[in-house]
């Protein structure tokens, strides 16, 4: 508690802002300092100086967007719910697909905030949060019931989608990571039934849409 004017003033809600982009962070940070019960501790550019910033401050909620360089989003929020457990996290990002909202909530975010949406979903994320509920918005909650049941991959399906993705083909994905191509054509038949599609064409857009593969 602050005391102002001989009033006891409820703490404000101290948050770290991770995004790679300097102009989107001094304007979140602008959005919070004009909020009157928060404030921003710090700013981070990288998934790197995230994780340094939060053992640093220890901020009550980290706003961490997902694409950043380095260590990605999600990738810092693993590393730092495996140490500090009861941290608070808000992903802000652009990416929209199923699966990088179900990667993010997985590694322990408890609000998916796209950027483009009104500022008003950004703070209300954050009260929500710091009152310990989780904050997902109508257009995140439909994308994520949406995700196709048992579509889970493999890192090794992942890393042949990407390489599919990438324009690789099966003889040149067997040399890039080391397999027969007989093994690469398994790969490919399961990633096929599990996005639930026909061909390697479909299997790259719905790749993208849902943010299985980023480019």
């Amino acid at each position: 508690m602050n005391v102002e004017n001989g009033a006891a003033q409820p703490a404000k809600i101290r948050v770290l802002v991770v995004d790679d982009h300097p102009i989107m962070r001094v304007g979140i940070a602008a959005i919070i300092e004009a909020t009157p019960d928060m404030t921003t501790v710090a700013q981070a550019g990288s998934g790197e100086e995230a994780i340094e910033l939060f053992e640093k401050h220890l901020p009550d909620i980290t706003l961490m967007d997902l694409r950043l360089p380095g260590i990605s989003g999600v990738d810092a929020i693993r590393m730092l719910m495996s140490k500090h457990p009861n941290a608070k996290f808000v992903v802000l990002t652009t990416y929209e697909g199923d699966e990088d909202i179900h990667q993010a909530l997985a590694a322990g975010a408890r609000s998916y905030i796209v950027k483009g949406m009104p500022h008003e979903a950004l703070v209300s994320a954050l009260r929500r949060v710091q009152a310990g509920g989780r904050f997902l918005p109508q257009p995140v909650s439909r994308a994520l019931h949406s995700r196709i049941p048992n579509s889970d991959l493999s890192i090794r399906e992942r890393e042949v989608l990407e390489l599919i993705v990438r324009g690789r083909s099966n003889k040149e994905i067997a040399s890039d990571l080391g397999i027969t191509e007989s093994t690469v054509k398994c790969h490919v038949s399961v990633i096929l039934m599990r996005l639930n599609v026909s061909d390697r064409t479909q299997a790259v857009v719905t790749a993208l849409q849902r943010g299985l593969v980023h480019i």
